[in-house]
Protein backbone atom coordinates (compact mmCIF):
# COMPACT_ATOMS: atom_id res chain seq x y z
CA UNK A 1 0.00 0.00 0.00
CA UNK A 2 1.19 3.74 -0.48
CA UNK A 3 3.07 5.48 2.05
CA UNK A 4 0.38 7.70 2.48
CA UNK A 5 -2.86 5.83 3.75
CA UNK A 6 -4.82 8.75 3.71
CA UNK A 7 -5.08 8.45 -0.42
CA UNK A 8 -8.89 8.37 -2.06
CA UNK A 9 -9.03 4.83 -3.17
CA UNK A 10 -10.07 6.30 -6.74
CA UNK A 11 -5.76 7.17 -6.71
CA UNK A 12 -4.66 3.72 -5.80
CA UNK A 13 -3.75 0.80 -7.94
CA UNK A 14 -5.13 -2.71 -7.72
CA UNK A 15 -1.99 -3.52 -5.40
CA UNK A 16 -2.78 -1.11 -3.30
CA UNK A 17 -6.11 -2.13 -2.63
CA UNK A 18 -5.51 -5.76 -1.83
CA UNK A 19 -3.02 -4.79 0.67
CA UNK A 20 -5.38 -2.62 2.59
CA UNK A 21 -8.02 -5.66 2.37
CA UNK A 22 -5.14 -7.58 3.37
CA UNK A 23 -5.00 -4.97 6.30
CA UNK A 24 -8.54 -5.25 7.34
CA UNK A 25 -8.99 -8.53 7.03
CA UNK A 26 -6.16 -8.45 9.92
CA UNK A 27 -8.04 -6.06 12.13
CA UNK A 28 -11.40 -7.67 11.29
CA UNK A 29 -9.50 -11.22 12.52
CA UNK A 30 -8.10 -9.49 16.00
CA UNK A 31 -11.05 -7.85 16.55
CA UNK A 32 -12.48 -11.52 15.90
CA UNK A 33 -10.57 -13.02 18.56
CA UNK A 34 -11.18 -10.53 21.24
CA UNK A 35 -15.19 -11.69 20.47
CA UNK A 36 -14.21 -15.45 21.26
CA UNK A 37 -12.48 -14.81 24.11
CA UNK A 38 -16.31 -14.33 25.77
CA UNK A 39 -17.65 -17.14 23.11
CA UNK A 40 -16.91 -19.36 26.11
CA UNK A 41 -18.94 -22.80 26.12
CA UNK A 42 -20.55 -23.59 29.13
CA UNK A 43 -20.32 -20.19 30.18
CA UNK A 44 -22.74 -17.19 30.78
CA UNK A 45 -22.87 -13.84 28.16
CA UNK A 46 -24.04 -10.98 30.46
CA UNK A 47 -26.08 -8.47 28.17
CA UNK A 48 -26.56 -5.25 28.93
CA UNK A 49 -29.36 -2.82 27.11
CA UNK A 50 -28.77 0.04 25.74
CA UNK A 51 -30.81 3.09 25.51
CA UNK A 52 -32.89 1.81 22.23
CA UNK A 53 -33.35 -1.48 23.94
CA UNK A 54 -30.87 -3.21 21.45
CA UNK A 55 -28.47 -5.91 23.56
CA UNK A 56 -24.56 -5.17 23.71
CA UNK A 57 -22.32 -7.55 25.50
CA UNK A 58 -18.51 -7.28 26.56
CA UNK A 59 -17.27 -8.45 23.47
CA UNK A 60 -18.82 -5.79 21.68
CA UNK A 61 -16.79 -3.20 23.40
CA UNK A 62 -13.58 -5.37 23.22
CA UNK A 63 -13.89 -6.03 19.46
CA UNK A 64 -14.70 -1.61 19.13
CA UNK A 65 -11.90 -0.88 21.24
CA UNK A 66 -9.49 -3.34 18.60
CA UNK A 67 -10.28 -1.92 15.58
CA UNK A 68 -10.51 1.61 16.41
CA UNK A 69 -7.21 1.47 17.68
CA UNK A 70 -6.14 -0.25 14.66
CA UNK A 71 -7.65 2.34 12.44
CA UNK A 72 -6.22 5.56 14.30
CA UNK A 73 -2.89 4.52 13.41
CA UNK A 74 -3.54 3.32 9.79
CA UNK A 75 -5.39 6.63 9.12
CA UNK A 76 -5.03 9.17 11.84
CA UNK A 77 -7.18 11.91 9.90
CA UNK A 78 -10.42 9.79 8.95
CA UNK A 79 -13.03 9.89 11.58
CA UNK A 80 -14.41 6.61 12.64
CA UNK A 81 -18.70 5.90 13.32
CA UNK A 82 -18.45 3.19 15.43
CA UNK A 83 -21.98 1.57 16.91
CA UNK A 84 -20.64 1.55 20.41
CA UNK A 85 -19.39 4.85 20.23
CA UNK A 86 -21.85 6.26 19.04
CA UNK A 87 -24.31 4.77 21.44
CA UNK A 88 -22.37 6.36 24.12
CA UNK A 89 -22.85 9.84 22.26
CA UNK A 90 -19.77 10.15 20.31
CA UNK A 91 -20.90 11.26 16.83
CA UNK A 92 -17.77 12.14 14.74
CA UNK A 93 -17.70 15.08 11.61
CA UNK A 94 -17.95 13.04 8.63
CA UNK A 95 -18.29 16.54 6.38
CA UNK A 96 -15.66 15.80 4.79
CA UNK A 97 -16.79 13.01 2.81
CA UNK A 98 -14.63 10.34 4.11
CA UNK A 99 -14.57 8.02 7.04
CA UNK A 100 -15.12 4.34 8.38
CA UNK A 101 -18.23 2.73 9.33
CA UNK A 102 -17.64 0.22 12.12
CA UNK A 103 -19.89 -2.54 13.74
CA UNK A 104 -17.82 -4.28 16.13
CA UNK A 105 -20.65 -7.47 16.71
CA UNK A 106 -22.77 -7.47 14.44
CA UNK A 107 -25.84 -10.19 15.35
CA UNK A 108 -25.17 -9.59 18.77
CA UNK A 109 -28.51 -11.32 18.82
CA UNK A 110 -27.14 -14.38 16.94
CA UNK A 111 -23.71 -13.92 19.40
CA UNK A 112 -25.87 -14.46 22.51
CA UNK A 113 -27.99 -17.52 21.19
CA UNK A 114 -24.25 -18.93 20.45
CA UNK A 115 -25.50 -20.01 16.34
CA UNK A 116 -22.58 -18.39 15.01
CA UNK A 117 -24.33 -15.99 12.68
CA UNK A 118 -22.12 -13.19 13.74
CA UNK A 119 -19.63 -10.59 12.25
CA UNK A 120 -17.16 -8.21 12.74
CA UNK A 121 -17.51 -5.10 9.71
CA UNK A 122 -15.44 -2.79 8.92
CA UNK A 123 -15.84 -0.18 5.99
CA UNK A 124 -14.35 2.46 3.94
CA UNK A 125 -16.88 4.87 2.65
CA UNK A 126 -16.12 7.77 0.39
CA UNK A 127 -18.77 10.39 -0.60
CA UNK A 128 -21.67 8.56 0.57
CA UNK A 129 -20.82 5.44 -1.24
CA UNK A 130 -18.74 2.39 0.37
CA UNK A 131 -15.34 1.54 -1.47
CA UNK A 132 -13.88 -1.10 0.47
CA UNK A 133 -15.23 -3.16 3.36
CA UNK A 134 -14.33 -6.65 5.02
CA UNK A 135 -16.63 -9.04 6.99
CA UNK A 136 -15.31 -11.54 9.41
CA UNK A 137 -17.52 -14.13 10.91
CA UNK A 138 -15.38 -14.75 14.21
CA UNK A 139 -17.06 -18.31 14.53
CA UNK A 140 -16.97 -19.45 11.16
CA UNK A 141 -13.45 -18.61 10.66
CA UNK A 142 -14.50 -17.15 7.45
CA UNK A 143 -14.04 -13.56 6.12
CA UNK A 144 -15.48 -11.98 2.51
CA UNK A 145 -13.48 -8.58 1.84
CA UNK A 146 -13.89 -5.97 -1.70
CA UNK A 147 -12.75 -2.80 -2.84
CA UNK A 148 -13.65 -0.51 -5.64
CA UNK A 149 -13.02 2.89 -6.79
CA UNK A 150 -14.67 5.88 -5.36
CA UNK A 151 -16.69 6.70 -8.67
CA UNK A 152 -19.66 3.98 -9.71
CA UNK A 153 -18.52 1.32 -12.25
CA UNK A 154 -15.41 1.29 -11.57
CA UNK A 155 -14.22 -2.48 -11.46
CA UNK A 156 -14.38 -3.73 -8.47
CA UNK A 157 -12.14 -7.14 -6.43
CA UNK A 158 -14.03 -9.48 -3.81
CA UNK A 159 -12.93 -12.38 -2.01
CA UNK A 160 -13.39 -15.26 0.27
CA UNK A 161 -11.01 -16.64 2.71
CA UNK A 162 -10.77 -19.57 5.29
CA UNK A 163 -8.97 -18.62 8.38
CA UNK A 164 -5.05 -19.74 7.21
CA UNK A 165 -6.25 -20.54 3.74
CA UNK A 166 -5.64 -19.01 0.34
CA UNK A 167 -7.64 -15.69 -0.56
CA UNK A 168 -10.22 -16.70 -3.28
CA UNK A 169 -12.31 -14.29 -5.85
CA UNK A 170 -15.76 -14.48 -5.43
CA UNK A 171 -18.12 -12.71 -7.97
CA UNK A 172 -22.17 -11.93 -7.46
CA UNK A 173 -24.30 -13.84 -10.44
CA UNK A 174 -27.78 -13.27 -12.50
CA UNK A 175 -30.99 -14.68 -11.41
CA UNK A 176 -31.16 -17.82 -12.51
CA UNK A 177 -34.04 -18.57 -15.07
CA UNK A 178 -35.57 -21.00 -12.81
CA UNK A 179 -35.75 -18.62 -10.03
CA UNK A 180 -34.30 -16.69 -7.48
CA UNK A 181 -32.86 -17.22 -4.07
CA UNK A 182 -34.26 -15.18 -1.57
CA UNK A 183 -32.60 -14.38 1.26
CA UNK A 184 -33.86 -12.51 4.85
CA UNK A 185 -32.84 -12.08 8.44
CA UNK A 186 -32.93 -14.94 10.59
CA UNK A 187 -35.40 -12.08 12.78
CA UNK A 188 -36.99 -9.50 10.56
CA UNK A 189 -37.64 -12.54 7.78
CA UNK A 190 -41.39 -11.94 6.61
CA UNK A 191 -44.18 -9.49 6.43
CA UNK A 192 -46.27 -7.18 3.80
CA UNK A 193 -44.24 -5.42 2.41
CA UNK A 194 -41.47 -8.48 1.51
CA UNK A 195 -44.29 -10.68 0.58
CA UNK A 196 -45.33 -7.82 -1.52
CA UNK A 197 -41.79 -7.26 -3.10
CA UNK A 198 -41.15 -10.84 -4.09
CA UNK A 199 -44.68 -11.13 -6.12
CA UNK A 200 -42.68 -9.53 -8.85
CA UNK A 201 -40.01 -12.36 -8.52
CA UNK A 202 -40.01 -15.97 -9.71
CA UNK A 203 -38.53 -17.38 -6.01
CA UNK A 204 -36.95 -20.73 -5.94
CA UNK A 205 -36.08 -21.18 -2.57
CA UNK A 206 -35.80 -18.86 0.38
CA UNK A 207 -33.27 -19.22 3.21
CA UNK A 208 -32.29 -17.05 6.24
CA UNK A 209 -29.34 -15.66 7.94
CA UNK A 210 -28.02 -13.42 10.88
CA UNK A 211 -26.08 -10.47 10.17
CA UNK A 212 -24.07 -9.46 7.12
CA UNK A 213 -23.99 -12.86 6.07
CA UNK A 214 -26.69 -12.46 3.95
CA UNK A 215 -24.82 -10.03 2.25
CA UNK A 216 -22.15 -12.10 1.52
CA UNK A 217 -23.94 -15.01 0.41
CA UNK A 218 -25.59 -13.12 -2.44
CA UNK A 219 -22.04 -11.73 -3.28
CA UNK A 220 -20.59 -15.08 -3.73
CA UNK A 221 -23.67 -16.34 -5.59
CA UNK A 222 -25.36 -18.47 -3.58
CA UNK A 223 -28.55 -16.45 -3.24
CA UNK A 224 -29.65 -13.36 -5.45
CA UNK A 225 -31.88 -11.20 -3.38
CA UNK A 226 -31.87 -9.38 -0.24
CA UNK A 227 -34.84 -7.39 0.22
CA UNK A 228 -34.87 -5.37 3.54
CA UNK A 229 -37.94 -3.94 5.28
CA UNK A 230 -37.18 -3.27 8.51
CA UNK A 231 -34.22 -0.75 10.68
CA UNK A 232 -30.77 -0.47 10.34
CA UNK A 233 -28.27 1.74 10.53
CA UNK A 234 -25.66 2.26 8.38
CA UNK A 235 -22.84 0.29 10.58
CA UNK A 236 -25.02 -2.34 9.99
CA UNK A 237 -24.97 -2.71 6.01
CA UNK A 238 -21.62 -0.88 4.80
CA UNK A 239 -19.48 -3.61 4.95
CA UNK A 240 -21.28 -5.68 3.18
CA UNK A 241 -22.60 -3.72 1.34
CA UNK A 242 -18.66 -2.61 0.18
CA UNK A 243 -17.97 -6.78 -0.38
CA UNK A 244 -21.14 -7.19 -2.57
CA UNK A 245 -20.68 -3.61 -4.44
CA UNK A 246 -17.23 -5.53 -5.45
CA UNK A 247 -18.37 -8.73 -6.31
CA UNK A 248 -20.77 -7.02 -8.73
CA UNK A 249 -23.99 -6.78 -7.22
CA UNK A 250 -26.04 -3.50 -6.08
CA UNK A 251 -27.90 -2.04 -2.67
CA UNK A 252 -30.43 0.37 -3.77
CA UNK A 253 -33.28 2.01 -2.03
CA UNK A 254 -36.54 0.04 -1.74
CA UNK A 255 -38.40 3.36 -2.18
CA UNK A 256 -37.02 4.92 -5.58
CA UNK A 257 -34.43 2.55 -6.40
CA UNK A 258 -31.55 5.13 -6.15
CA UNK A 259 -28.14 3.61 -4.50
CA UNK A 260 -27.99 3.73 -1.07
CA UNK A 261 -25.95 5.92 0.43
CA UNK A 262 -23.85 6.75 3.48
CA UNK A 263 -23.35 9.47 5.97
CA UNK A 264 -26.97 9.94 6.78
CA UNK A 265 -27.53 12.99 9.40
CA UNK A 266 -29.14 10.39 11.85
CA UNK A 267 -26.77 7.25 10.01
CA UNK A 268 -30.06 5.25 9.50
CA UNK A 269 -31.07 3.12 6.48
CA UNK A 270 -34.20 3.33 4.61
CA UNK A 271 -35.63 0.57 3.53
CA UNK A 272 -33.18 -1.59 0.86
CA UNK A 273 -32.81 -4.19 -2.34
CA UNK A 274 -29.54 -6.01 -2.18
CA UNK A 275 -29.41 -7.93 -5.01
CA UNK A 276 -26.53 -9.74 -7.30
CA UNK A 277 -25.99 -9.22 -11.15
CA UNK A 278 -28.42 -7.90 -13.68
Amino acid sequence: MSDNADTPMADVDSEDRDALLAVLRLIAERAGKAILAYYVEDEDIEVRRKADDSPVTDADQAAEDVIEAALRTLTPDVPIVAEEAMSAGATPDVSGGRFWLVDPLDGTKEFISRNGEFTVNIALIENGRPVAGVVHGPALAMTWAGATGANSGEPGHATFSETDQPVMPIAARPIPAEGATVIASRRHGSGPELDAFLANYTVKDRVSAGSSLKFCLVATGKADLYPRFGRTMEWDTAAGHAVLLAAGGQVTRADDGTPLTYGKPDFENPHFIAKGRD
